[in-house]
């Protein structure tokens, strides 16, 4: 029904931002809502997807065209949820994404919570070769931790990323795992903690 959405992002939370256009606030279910920190209170455009089901509507939001049609594939999997290709999104790794479907590179999805060998399997069998109309791009490598965002103290970040995280679907004892890395690091947003959590939970 929705293509996008544009307003003025109004908050940023661990699972979800908020939109108001119109005199509405329209909450929208982020893979990393911290990316958008830079934009608060700024004018945004956000693709949107709306899910309806019997005791819900909910919108996800992503960060261009390409990641919304990821997702749109992603979920049309057998055994793939709302919760898990948000999760297999926050990476911002699309092209590994797509080159281990492509690959048939099954461990590497197994590193994404809720995905086990069975579903990564199943997410091979259904999406291998038909990902090809997919402009994808990572920001991965490529100086995405140096982005310069509004926020400017280290104070909560680490916490709001173990709330993303969590969130996400990531367990106590795979977040504890990589916390004390996280703690030696020097960033200035949660964006930055968030994108580098991601990373050493996709090392294990």
């Amino acid at each position: 029904m929705y293509e996008y959405i544009k307003g003025t992002l109004t908050f940023v939370g661990p699972a979800y931002i908020v939109i108001e256009n119109g005199g509405i606030g329209y909450q929208l279910l982020i893979a990393n809502p911290f990316r958008f920190s830079s934009k608060l209170n700024q004018e945004v455009q956000v693709y949107v997807y709306q899910a309806v089901r019997e005791d819900a509507i909910t919108l996800f939001g992503f960060k261009d065209f390409s990641e919304k049609q990821l997702y749109l594939k992603l979920i049309s999997v057998s055994g793939i949820g709302s919760k898990s290709s948000l999760a297999i999104l926050a990476s911002d790794d699309h092209e590994g994404l797509v080159a281990a479907i492509e690959n048939d590179d099954v461990a590497y999805l197994t590193k994404f919570p809720g995905v086990g060998k069975k579903t990564a399997s199943q997410i091979v069998l259904d999406l291998k070769g038909k990902l090809d109309d997919l402009t994808v791009s990572s920001s991965a490598g490529k100086g995405a931790l140096q982005e310069k965002l509004v926020l400017t103290t280290n104070n909560g970040h680490i916490a709001e990323t173990v709330e993303a995280l969590t969130a996400l679907g990531y367990s106590s004892r795979e977040i504890k795992r990589i916390e004390p890395k996280l703690i030696a690091l020097n960033e200035h947003s949660t964006d930055a903690y968030l994108r580098a959590a991601l990373r050493l939970l996709m090392k294990k």
